[in-house]
């Protein structure tokens, strides 16, 4: 995870324990040194074991985690908050016992395996640290079980999701957004940050072709350069240098609960595209036609096994999805879907096959 850029760190030692803070600038980063060092002084950061869990965490998180993005650590936090310190953060740390922790633990139960282990792993940095630290004996969370859990697997979407979900998002500009996760591979979080200034072209051999400078967030792969189609380019191309791509009403980066509202109203138009029917009030009534386990992530899927069936090589599709570790774009290219594999046997048994774009493949001889 990449610091943010400019940040300064400064580290002290107090009664023989190392503290680190991090400031936007020099002064700033000195600025905090002197006020924790008088906390620290005046006795107000109580660094014993009676100290609460929430305060403990606060500490751990500034001290270990200076490395995390800004947006990452603001996720760490949130999921923090919410699945632990809600719950046991007033405790004080020696207080706290493995029954608290398998009760913490239990309250993620039919969350997905993902979650889980997020929440297991924060327990566990948390009182290994305070282990480490001398503020308690043992951690109180290393035996505990984890529930099953959910395993969600993220899917390429099918052709005929594919037509409806371009009818829909083509017709209402509001809805590019998911048209540069599926054509550009973009995280949502990435696709909102784009800019017009992101929009470039680059000429080779007298042709020209044009890119999206992706400002990703999430790792240093994740910056890159992404080609754009002449469909998805005819859409964006008059969009002002400083102005977002995909903003919200208030001309502004779509914010987490932002997108999740324009998705749910993107399946809503899309049910509607594949025959849903809606009450006076707008409403789908009866059945959805729309898969269930459709999410927006999906379209990002679809991009990276879109690059594996046009032949892209794996060391490219690793870049243009912004992956750190190659195996999450392998991961993606080995999983055949059910298209994949009627055409392989269609093909063994020297039948023509009908690819997405409608075009005929060849036979066997």
């Amino acid at each position: 995870m990449a610091r943010k850029q400019g940040s300064v760190t400064r580290s002290f030692t107090f009664d023989g324990k190392r503290y680190y803070v991090t400031g936007e600038n020099e002064v700033d980063a000195e600025v905090k040194k002197a006020l924790r060092l008088r906390d620290l002084q005046e006795g107000k950061v109580l660094l014993s074991g009676d100290m609460p869990l929430r305060k403990w965490a606060e500490i751990c998180i500034d001290t270990y985690k200076t490395n995390q993005a800004d947006i990452t650590k603001k996720k760490y936090v949130n999921r923090m908050n919410h699945c632990i310190l809600e719950h046991i953060g007033d405790y004080p740390l020696k207080r706290i016992t493995p029954l608290h922790c398998q009760r913490v633990i239990n309250l993620q139960k039919g969350n997905s395996k993902y979650q889980i282990n997020q929440v297991y792993q924060m327990l566990n940095f948390l009182f290994d640290r305070a282990v480490e630290n001398k503020h308690i004996l043992s951690n109180p969370a290393k035996n505990i079980q984890r529930p099953a859990g959910t395993k969600t697997s993220r899917r390429s979407i099918t052709d005929a999701e594919r037509k409806h979900i371009l009818s829909v998002a083509f017709a209402n500009k509001k809805y590019t957004l998911f048209l540069l996760m599926l054509y550009c591979g973009c995280r949502p979080s990435e696709a909102a940050e784009c800019k017009g200034c992101d929009i470039t072209t680059i000429t080779d051999s007298g042709a020209e072709y044009h890119m999206l400078h992706i400002r990703g967030t999430k790792t240093e792969n994740a910056d890159r350069m992404v080609p754009i189609c002449d469909e998805l380019y005819q859409v964006i191309k008059d969009t002002p240098k400083f102005d977002y791509i995909c903003p919200d009403k208030n001309g502004k980066a779509r914010s987490e609960t932002s997108r999740r509202r324009l998705w749910d109203s993107f399946r809503r138009d899309i049910s509607i595209s594949m025959g849903a029917k809606v009450d006076k009030n707008g409403n789908i009534v009866g059945i959805k036609p729309l898969a269930s386990d459709l999410t927006s992530y999906c379209l990002r899927h679809t991009f990276c096994t879109d690059l594996q069936k046009k032949g892209v090589d794996l060391r490219s599709a690793q870049y243009l999805m912004g992956h750190s570790d190659i195996t999450l774009t392998a991961n993606i290219y080995t999983h055949a879907d059910t298209t994949t594999i009627i055409q392989a046997a269609e093909k063994m048994n020297g039948k023509a096959y009908a690819s997405s774009d409608g075009t005929t493949g060849g036979t066997t001889p």
